[in-house]
């Protein structure tokens, strides 16, 4: 069974930063798009952040891009986002997600076969 921990998030004030960790338990992780969403009160669950398999692509909602970097390190099953640069409407709780279809950079939801239970990321002005 597949599990993602996600940890990392918190209470910061605006223009500061956060990096969010995502630990995967599969023995295949190095062959999984990984990618964060998150998800606002009262909002949908929304696309962040992806990356390839092996790290060489990545991609980026309109909203972060410039801000937020994702990373991956595949010898420790783990991805990153690294958040700079914060703004209140980053509040949000943010999931990572793995997609274990080959080939495939998808940013739409129903493509991940597995989630992360989330973590909070609180951004005050």
């Amino acid at each position: 069974q597949v599990q993602l921990v996600e940890s990392g998030g918190g209470l910061v004030q605006a223009g500061g930063s956060l990096r969010l960790s995502c630990v995967v338990s599969a023995r295949t992780f190095s062959t999984y798009f990984m990618g964060w969403f998150r998800q606002a009160p009262g909002k949908e669950r929304e696309f962040v952040a992806g990356i390839a398999s092996r790290g060489g692509s990545t991609y980026y909602a309109d909203s972060v891009k410039g801000r937020f970097t994702i990373s991956r390190d595949n010898a420790k099953n783990t991805v990153y986002l690294q958040m700079n640069s914060l703004k209140p409407e980053d509040t949000a709780v943010y999931y990572c997600a793995a997609d274990s279809t080959l080939f495939r950079s998808s940013s739409s939801q129903a493509d991940y076969d597995f989630w992360g239970q989330g973590t909070q990321v609180t951004v005050s002005s």
